[in-house]
């Protein structure tokens, strides 16, 4: 049983997750940018937002916060070093030295660039400790400096979606060799990295030109939790009072594709903060979207994100029933998806012609009840043929909430002729 509050819950994560880690490093995994094959892992659980609503693994729902949010951050760390490994592994003893490897990387990580969890390499009696020993005790530190959790989702975001940082770093820290003059330039880094989501929060909390009083309050728990010095916090706080441009957000120069829609993401869910996105608020997110060098599909495609995200997991996130509406935020979203269900009519329509079983299920419905099996069945079939649209190979679609009914709902005018004609 995986416990990851007890000593050994590295060792026994490892184990249940190696057919995962195997498929991390087979050759299907040059199919997509590692940075989209990362966002993949890790956005639908809601690490980059701060929560913990998506663990996979058994008895998860009977750990606490912090246990959960301790193995979001080992499997991410964990996914960023093998998705980024130089090449496709052939057989067990590969992937074993993978992840040792993996494992070394992130200890490494840790002790140099937040020395504040500097662990020790070496025992109380001089034994050399293991790369997994040094990684569980470093993971054990890094989530006891996050802060405490709270059932407000709000608090979490604001506190703990910092953590996303970590991944993003590290993934950057695995392609150098440790040094001090490296080491530095990554804690200078993290410092101006966690400056600049202040920035981002600031400029969405103006993009109306008012600052509610609940993007206030936002501002003040993040303002807690980012570990500014003091001087760089009276900076930030006259940041968010008058409110800063887009040029004067600091992006990385790397341009990395998966640090920008965390911007993003942290923007959309800024203004969300207040209830609802209005339209000077809606323009902001698009001159940002463009300042990120994004498309208007990444905004679309971060929006939909956002929603799926949230709509999915509508129970567990009760806090934001008291901010957001949901007949408002499951329209807008349905909306977007018929959009983009629209625009790829003709792939939807091959792809449900493919398959003669959906389309017996689809003739069946247009002329009968189906039974409760018939019915899980076309859902489940629907759900795959929406997964080919490209959009929905890198946004995960909320697959609890988009019942049956509503995939009808979304499909394009007239498709159901098309596709059984």
């Amino acid at each position: 049983m995986l416990r990851p509050g007890q000593k050994g819950w590295l060792k026994d994560y490892l184990e249940f997750r190696k057919e995962l880690l195997r498929d991390m490093t087979g050759a299907s995994r040059h199919a997509a940018h590692p940075d989209h094959s990362l966002y993949r892992i890790v956005q639908p659980t809601g690490l980059m937002y701060g929560q913990t609503v998506e663990v996979d693994l058994p008895d998860a729902k009977r750990w606490d916060e912090k246990d959960r949010m301790k193995i979001l951050l080992a499997e991410s760390l964990i996914s960023a070093s093998l998705l980024y490994h130089e090449k496709p592994v052939k057989d067990a003893g590969e992937l074993s030295d993978a992840i040792v490897k993996s494992l070394e990387q992130v200890g490494n990580f840790y002790n140099h660039v937040f020395p504040e969890l500097a662990t020790p390499t070496k025992t109380l009696f001089g034994r050399k400790k293991t790369p997994l020993e040094i990684a569980e005790k470093i993971l054990d530190k890094r989530i006891e400096h996050t802060s405490e959790y709270s059932s407000n989702f709000w608090t979490q975001f604001f506190h703990n979606s910092l953590l996303f940082l970590d991944i993003f770093i590290f993934g950057q820290w695995i392609h150098t060799n440790a040094d001090r003059i490296v080491s530095d330039f990554f804690k200078y880094e993290r410092e101006e990295l966690r400056f600049s989501v202040v920035k981002v929060i600031a400029a969405a909390a103006h993009a109306n030109k008012s600052i509610e009083y609940e993007e206030r309050k936002l501002f003040e728990l993040f303002q807690q939790s980012a570990g500014l010095p003091h001087d760089r916090k009276k900076e930030a706080l006259t940041i968010f009072e008058k409110g800063v441009r887009l040029e004067d957000i600091n992006l990385p120069t790397n341009n990395s594709w998966i640090l920008k829609k965390y911007f993003l993401e942290m923007a959309i869910l800024t203004v969300w903060a207040d209830k609802k996105v209005e339209a000077p608020e809606q323009n902001f997110l698009q001159a940002f979207s463009a300042y990120l060098d994004f498309h208007a599909d990444d905004l679309e495609n971060s929006q939909l994100a956002v929603e799926g995200f949230v709509l999915e997991h509508w129970e567990q996130l009760s806090s934001l029933q008291n901010k957001l509406d949901y007949n408002t935020v499951s329209q807008q979203f349905l909306k977007r998806l018929a959009n983009v269900a629209e625009q790829n009519k003709s792939k939807l329509v091959r792809e449900v012609q493919s398959s003669e079983e959906l389309v017996g299920l689809l003739k069946k419905a247009r002329s009968q009840e189906l039974d409760e099996a018939e019915k899980n069945r076309l859902h489940e079939l629907l759900m795959v043929v929406l997964k080919a649209i490209p959009t929905f190979v890198l946004v995960s679609l909320p697959q609890h909430f988009l019942t049956l009914p509503m995939l009808m709902q979304i499909l394009p005018k007239n498709f159901f002729q098309e596709v059984t004609s």
